[in-house]
């Protein structure tokens, strides 16, 4: 039996119950220890699931722990991600990456000249919704793959978040906060990205909060909050996306469609594992819902940090990877360094695709 990884969270807030609920489900994993700057939240939290619970030093220091999972704001991903591999441990981190392109590549190097993994969210592209397009992609159920359109058009988060500030400010912003699930998705059923072009604004330079506790108080807008974005992809398909926090009505766009040659094929919303899929093939009449073929369909955060402790363990590239995620950062920047400078953004990075799940997976064993 292959051995677990001992694992340590650091960020104990609300993301982190589904990552402590989860963790010690997979067959790689054993999540030991909690730390936040809130060292009391972190022991409330760690008392509750059985673990350890402390400060981010105390998770950081602790010779046991061999995988850190980084759960901390975004702000934050990039210094707790170098100070976890100055520490000599692997490093997992929520979305997005970091905020800066060179914050990024600075711990995809710390990394490579220590012999460490970096894996990021999101991991929702291994649910079944997404695994399964690829199957169907990969057999050829709507023929050749020739453009992608994506949508995540909401009105922000100010009338329901008890904080929602950071969405607003460097960093944030709808590109930022759902970009990663849409781009991510895409990737990993088309391949990497070669250039992108794109237009984005600030529609609204101040915000009211709606919600409690904050309710009235104004938030100044540092962010564009409408972006809209055009893809090209390495294997030839054109792909456009669209992000906002602007839309005040609602909205019946698609999450993700994906057109090839022989078809249409409606892909579940990349926010969560699973989802309905539909395929309109050419000549039909009518869509055609298409079950599942993978599981990890409910919530399963955490399977691609569980992925990673499997393939450390075993020598094979893990799928959520830092170069996958840093594609995706470079991707989100240039659209908007697009729409700043007026001109096509060459991307400077790739990746290889993920690997898809096998077909007959059992439950949270990751091979």
């Amino acid at each position: 039996m292959m051995r677990k990884l001992k694992t340590g969270i650091i960020g104990t807030g609300n993301i982190s119950g589904i990552y402590l609920e989860n963790g010690n489900r997979f067959d790689s994993l054993e999540v030991v220890a909690c730390g936040d700057l809130n060292v009391e939240l972190a022991k409330a939290k760690g008392e509750q699931h059985g673990i350890r619970g402390g400060s981010v030093e105390d998770v950081l220091a602790d010779p046991e722990i061999e995988l850190i999972i980084n759960l901390t704001i975004p702000k934050a991903h990039a210094s707790i991600n170098l100070r976890a591999l100055e520490a000599g441990k692997h490093v997992y981190v929520e979305k997005p990456f970091a905020v800066t392109r060179e914050e990024a590549g600075e711990v995809l190097r710390l990394a490579e000249a220590k012999g460490l993994s970096v894996g990021s969210a999101p991991d929702t592209f291994l649910g079944g919704g997404i695994q399964t397009c690829i199957k169907l992609l990969e057999d050829g159920w709507i023929g050749t793959p020739i453009g992608a359109t994506a949508f995540m058009v909401g009105g922000g988060h100010e009338t329901w978040h008890p904080s929602p500030e950071f969405y607003y400010q460097t960093g944030g912003g709808p590109m930022f906060d759902m970009g990663p699930y849409y781009l991510t998705a895409l990737v990993a059923m088309l391949g990497p990205i070669t250039r992108v072009t794109g237009s984005a604004r600030i529609s609204y330079p101040e915000r009211t909060i709606t919600s409690q506790p904050k309710f009235g108080q104004k938030v100044q807008v540092e962010v564009p909050t409408h972006i809209a974005g055009i893809m090209d992809f390495a294997s030839g398909p054109i792909g456009t996306i669209l992000t906002s926090f602007d839309a005040k009505g609602a909205s019946t766009l698609p999450r993700i469609e994906v057109y090839g040659s022989g078809g249409t094929m409606l892909v579940p919303d990349p926010n969560n594992f699973g989802g309905e899929i539909k395929i309109w093939r050419a000549g039909s009449k009518e869509w055609a819902s298409i079950p599942l073929a993978f599981g990890y369909s409910e919530n399963a955060r955490g399977v691609g940090a569980a992925d990673m402790a499997k393939a450390i363990v075993s020598g094979r590239p893990h799928r959520a990877s830092g170069e996958l995620a840093y594609h995706v950062l470079e991707a989100m920047h240039g659209f908007h360094d697009a729409s700043e400078q007026g001109a096509h953004y060459q991307m400077r990075s790739t990746c290889a695709r993920p690997a898809p799940f096998p077909l007959g997976m059992q439950p949270y064993m990751l091979d």
